[in-house]
């Protein structure tokens, strides 16, 4: 089951993501567990960072893998302020720059990672595949 959560913003995201995101799970040969987004703005993000990964800077999202097997599960932060920024900075539209890191922290729990700009290509790929798949 995935859910929304929100800390320190008033802004929502739309609860029609969550079948597109579940569909992402299935076609990963993935079961779907307890995913919870929780949405926020950049300063709560930034102190998750700073407690939970000791690092001091700001990020679009953070994500907390509680996978046993093929069953995803996970807390993913989403900071909603940055996601606007990012979308500014790189002429994009806000709601898929929305997805695309909605998809980010779905895949990550699917066991992509992004460390090795290997890795990185690879996320990018599965990231554009699954836009591609989004349709309202």
């Amino acid at each position: 089951m995935i859910q929304y959560f929100y800390e320190n913003i008033t802004a929502s995201v739309d609860q029609k993501y969550i079948t597109w995101l579940q569909n992402i799970i299935l076609s990963e040969q993935k079961k779907i567990g307890e995913i919870h987004y929780i949405f926020c703005d950049d300063d709560y993000l930034l102190k998750v960072n700073q407690d939970y990964l000791q690092h001091d800077y700001y990020t679009d999202i953070i994500t907390f893998d509680y996978v046993k097997g093929k069953t995803i599960s996970g807390e993913i932060f989403v900071s909603l302020q940055r996601i606007s920024d990012n979308a500014s900075t790189l002429f994009k539209d806000y709601e898929e720059e929305l997805r695309r890191v909605l998809a980010h922290g779905i895949l990550h729990l699917c066991g992509y990672k992004d460390k090795s700009e290997e890795e990185e290509i690879e996320m990018r790929n599965k990231e554009d595949y699954y836009l591609n798949t989004y349709s309202e």
